[in-house]
């Protein structure tokens, strides 16, 4: 059967993302947009305003039209809405890189996104440079001081050129490509559309208290599509203050939620964990804070429960994916409604099913299987990727998400586990099948598999079983994976096996490793 929520559906406007999300920045001149966390330095609506409209100008200058793709690698900063919403202005394709990207992952991007332009940071210069060559990326631009070779930011913000006008046509323009594995395999380009992120924003505005009282901390990066949309865009878009943070670090964050007498933070289940339990919290007044909003990975009942009582505070959890823009699901914020563990109900517009993972049959209440899902949120495709689009939207518009759940009598969404062999390490997704590609690079290595291993801080951290040519330490592997990948895609756990199980046609069985690893708890 099909499950949908109990709201009525919204009216969503077709008009391009920076007219939604900067709507009210006429009436809100004066109202801080953005702060940067460490140094106070604000951009009002006003100032955000302007510096896109300056931006895109200066830009257009420069060649980017409509269709190009502008990269963005950088931590979080008050500029990164600038230079979004510049690169939309003008019809462009944002493609948001991970900071922690060795500088071989950002060119595999820069590559397959074709990058006409990329803007970092300072600290980040050298990596750019090196990922950018041998790529299409014309121009490097740096929020903050330029090195040899680059353009500051704000030198764009000094145009007084004008913006043309650019006939955006938002079911079908993209405007977004974030990287996301899906649900099979190696990171692949998501094409977001001018539709889809506003008919996300439509959806969840509706019973999300979120207004322009209040102030948000973006500690969860804005490459994601958590920061994304469900912080960045949001607020903007209410009249909200985001207060940005670079990265977290524990100390630090509370200082900022306390500082900034911060009202709703978008957490993941990590944070929530260190809020529930780290002995610094008490040294900081948290008493402002009144919800937190959990997403990105499952957050337990147990502890929703100690978090809530530890903050007095409400918390409920959203679902979604990078490819449904991303929100499909999103608990109440009413205490009597919320169900610890739950994800929340459908949201308005969207359509629900649970499917039997052998037949592919629709079932009914408390019974798990896969969560489908249909609705105006749901990507355009996967970039030059239409085998695995097809793998993940079927002809009947339902996208496959990979996850295991059930839903309730009352339209309760649980997610259980999933049928997908992504690792979800605090929220970020690492394909086992990359980090299986550099461990078999390793001299010594003859095979090796990689599968999700439990973990109550983490989530899930990547554990490789490996099989020895010639004697080998465990650190000695660890460290030449870590040399090659972000630090989210560390190999934390390891095991020498004599032997991989593999199919008669080669494939790995990780779901035999994972039984095994489950047997042993």
């Amino acid at each position: 059967m099909i499950f949908r929520g109990p709201y009525n559906d919204v009216t969503i406007p077709e008009v391009p993302l920076p007219e939604f999300v900067l709507r009210r920045a006429d009436e809100l001149q004066t109202k801080p947009a953005l702060i940067d966390g460490p140094s106070g330095r604000t951009l009002t609506y006003g100032d955000l305003s302007r510096s896109v409209r300056r931006a895109a100008a200066a830009l257009f200058a420069r060649g980017l039209s409509k269709g190009d793709v502008c990269a963005v690698f950088s931590p979080n900063l008050p500029e990164y809405a600038v230079a979004f919403h510049a690169v939309a202005t003008l019809g462009g394709i944002v493609t948001t890189i991970n900071p922690l990207y060795t500088a071989a992952e950002v060119k595999h991007q820069l590559r397959d996104s074709g990058a006409k332009f990329l803007m970092t940071v300072p600290q980040l210069v050298e990596r750019a440079i090196e990922a950018a060559d041998g790529t299409k990326v014309e121009e490097i631009f740096v929020f903050g001081e330029a090195q040899s070779g680059t353009t500051a930011f704000s030198a764009l913000l000094e145009s007084d050129g004008p913006v043309p006008k650019v006939k955006i046509d938002p079911r079908e323009d993209v405007v977004a490509l974030p990287y996301s594995s899906g649900t099979t395999g190696l990171a692949k380009g998501v094409m977001l559309t001018h539709y889809n992120i506003v008919a996300n924003l439509r959806q969840f505005e509706e019973h999300d208290c979120l207004s322009d009282e209040d102030t948000l901390l973006a500690v969860l990066p804005l490459f994601h599509i958590y920061g994304m949309n469900v912080i960045m865009n949001t607020a903007l878009s209410k009249g909200a203050t985001i207060v940005t943070m670079p990265r977290f670090e524990l100390e630090g964050f509370l200082k900022a939620l306390a500082r900034y007498r911060v009202m709703r933070a978008h957490l993941v289940p990590p944070i929530i964990l260190a809020l529930a339990k780290h002995p610094l919290v008490d040294d900081h007044d948290l008493s402002n804070l009144k919800l937190i909003m959990s997403g990105a990975a499952p957050l337990g009942a147990d502890l929703t429960a100690a978090c809530c009582e530890r903050l007095n505070c409400v918390i409920k959890q959203g679902y979604g994916m990078t490819e449904t823009s991303p929100v499909t699901h999103m608990g109440s914020e009413n205490p009597d409604e919320i169900k610890p563990g739950s994800v929340g109900q459908c949201l308005p517009n969207t359509e629900c099913k649970i499917v039997d993972l052998e037949t592919g049959e629709a079932l009914s209440h408390n019974q798990e299987g896969e969560l489908c899902i249909r609705g105006p949120q749901v990507m355009k495709g996967y970039l030059n990727r239409p085998e695995a689009t097809a793998q993940t939207i079927d002809a009947e518009g339902w996208l496959h998400t990979g996850d295991i759940g059930y839903v309730d009598e009352d339209g309760h969404f649980f997610i259980v586990g999933r049928a997908k062999e992504l690792i979800k390490y605090k929220g970020f997704q690492v394909a086992p099948a990359e980090l299986e590609a550099v461990l078999l690079t390793h001299p010594k290595v003859a095979d090796a598999a990689v599968i999700p291993s439990p973990d109550e801080e983490t989530g899930e951290v990547p554990k490789a079983f490996v099989v020895l040519k010639t004697e080998a330490t465990e650190s000695e592997i660890k460290e030449f994976v870590a040399a090659r990948v972000a630090p989210h895609k560390k190999i934390r756990k390891m095991e020498f096996i004599d032997q991989i199980p593999k199919s008669p046609s080669g494939k790995i069985l990780r779901r035999v490793l994972v039984q095994r690893e489950r047997e042993r708890k």
